[in-house]
Parts: C-alpha cells; sequence; structure tokens
C-alpha cells in the first residue's frame, strides 16, 4: 500500500513558481561581488552595528543587483532606506538653545 505524494513516490512534475518579494536568483557569475564583500567587510568591522557607510554599500549592492535584473526593480523606500534628506539632516537644536 503506497500513499500518494509520499517521499519517492516519482518524479515531481510541476514548476516551481518563485515568491514575489524575499527571495531572487544568485549571482554565479559574480556580477556584484566587489561591492557584496565591501559590504560584508563594513558590517565586520563595525561589528554589526547599522553605520551609515555599511548602509551606503548595501545600498549600492542592492542597486548593483536591480541594473543586473538580479532583482526586481524597486523604490529604495520599499527596501529600507529613507529618502536622503531625512537621513542626512542634523537633529533640531532649536528648543536647547533658548534654555
Amino acid at each position: 500500500m503506497s500513499s500518494f505524494g509520499s517521499p519517492g513516490s516519482g518524479p515531481y512534475t510541476g514548476k516551481p513558481t518563485p515568491p514575489q518579494r524575499g527571495s531572487f536568483p544568485l549571482d554565479h557569475d559574480g556580477e556584484c561581488k566587489d561591492v557584496m564583500a565591501k559590504y560584508l567587510s563594513c558590517i565586520k568591522k563595525v561589528k554589526g552595528m547599522n553605520d551609515e557607510e555599511c548602509r551606503q554599500l548595501a545600498k549600492s549592492y542592492l542597486s548593483c543587483r536591480m541594473d543586473r535584473n538580479l532583482m526586481a526593480k524597486d523604490d529604495f523606500k520599499n527596501l529600507g532606506f529613507a529618502s536622503e534628506t531625512n537621513t542626512t539632516s542634523p537633529p533640531n537644536t532649536e528648543s536647547q538653545q533658548g534654555r
């Protein structure tokens, strides 16, 4: 007696479909390998902290992947990067000067 769909019951004939987000083709040709290596080195140097230099390298890596069709093109704000004007503006210190 054999169960339908049990392991070893025959070859899988369906075609897998990739998820819309969270998975993308591997960079088999190493097109973005240099940027990835710089990013990983940066993360190691700052011991995993959210450093601005590392964030810019991550952004460059994602840009490289999008330019080479290794992932779907998307706005950087959807990938966790705030607009450049929000990340570079200094904190508001006017309320502290009046004291």
